[in-house]
């Protein structure tokens, strides 16, 4: 496994995050039940696997089955803790009120006392979105902080908008989580030169984090559609989290994961960095 510096965190961290959506949403992407007693142990197993082989960066997030990612989160921290960069976020309404009791709801499903990186769990800012993230929501992020319950405060969201433009601009926040994948490259725009809130954060310091790194399939499905037979033996999913990985500005790519097998997988993909590309020289039009 590789490692990145977290922007200015300093944190060290896997360059292949375990997205733990998938342990604790009901059938997200394929038939899983979190409450079952198989699968929640599976989620223990790949949770502890993941961190043999080297993925430290963990992130949930309250609504991922109604605390159920965060539960069994923390049933796999015990005796781990010290070894886990800790991600989870919260959600709206972003009141001074609201942020505080979702973090304490938070720390007593992980059995912690602190959450190294605390997330606004957002979509696609509007003006209203900023105006509680910067308001209420900060100051009630900032107690956390001073209090030692949150190490470093982030953002995250579905795509750039002109309101997260604002927000990132403010040099508040340590770190963001975008979506960004070999389908939705807006984040980081390679044809006009440094554009794209992902160079915004970089110019922040921000530490960079991408989401749906493998297109939540959309890329896959859409290959097999198109080539059939012809997509046998290719492996659609490193392919896509090479590419992300291949950005310099990602710190974390994260990749959710249920089981053991697909840590391995992931980790192997980190290693193999001769297989990254030259995006610069993918996009470039014109012949020397």
């Amino acid at each position: 496994m590789n490692y990145r510096t977290l922007g200015r965190t300093g944190l060290s961290v896997s360059e292949v995050g375990f997205g733990a959506a998938p342990i604790g949403i009901a059938n997200y992407l394929e038939a899983w039940d979190p409450s079952a007693k198989n699968e929640h142990e599976t989620a223990i197993r790949a949770l502890h696997h993941a961190l043999d082989v080297g993925i430290n960066y963990w992130d949930t997030a309250p609504g991922y089955g109604d605390g159920a990612s965060e539960r069994i989160i923390g049933e796999a921290l015990v005796g781990r803790r010290d070894r886990v960069v800790l991600a989870t976020k919260v959600g709206e309404p972003w009141t001074y009120e609201n942020v505080l009791a979702s973090a304490e709801v938070s720390l007593r499903r992980f059995g912690t006392d602190r959450i190294d990186v605390l997330q606004f769990h957002g979509g696609m800012y509007t003006a209203q979105m900023a105006e509680q993230v910067l308001g209420g929501g900060m100051d009630a992020m900032l107690r956390l902080r001073d209090e030692g319950k949150v190490g470093f405060i982030g953002l995250t969201s579905e795509g750039p908008t002109g309101a997260l433009e604002r927000v990132v601009a403010t040099g508040r926040f340590d770190t963001l989580q975008i979506r960004y994948n070999v389908c939705y490259q807006h984040p980081c725009d390679y044809v006009s030169a440094r554009a794209g809130i992902m160079y915004r954060a970089e110019e922040q310091g921000m530490g960079i984090i991408t989401m749906r790194t493998l297109t939540s399939g959309l890329f896959q499905k859409t290959m097999r559609a198109a080539f059939g037979d012809a997509t046998a033996g290719l492996d659609l999913d490193a392919f896509c989290l090479n590419y992300v990985l291949s950005n310099p500005l990602v710190d974390v790519a994260l990749v959710g994961m249920r089981r053991p097998e697909e840590a391995d997988r992931n980790a192997a993909i980190s290693d193999a960095a001769a297989r990254r590309f030259d995006l610069a020289a993918l996009h470039h039009r014109f012949v020397s």
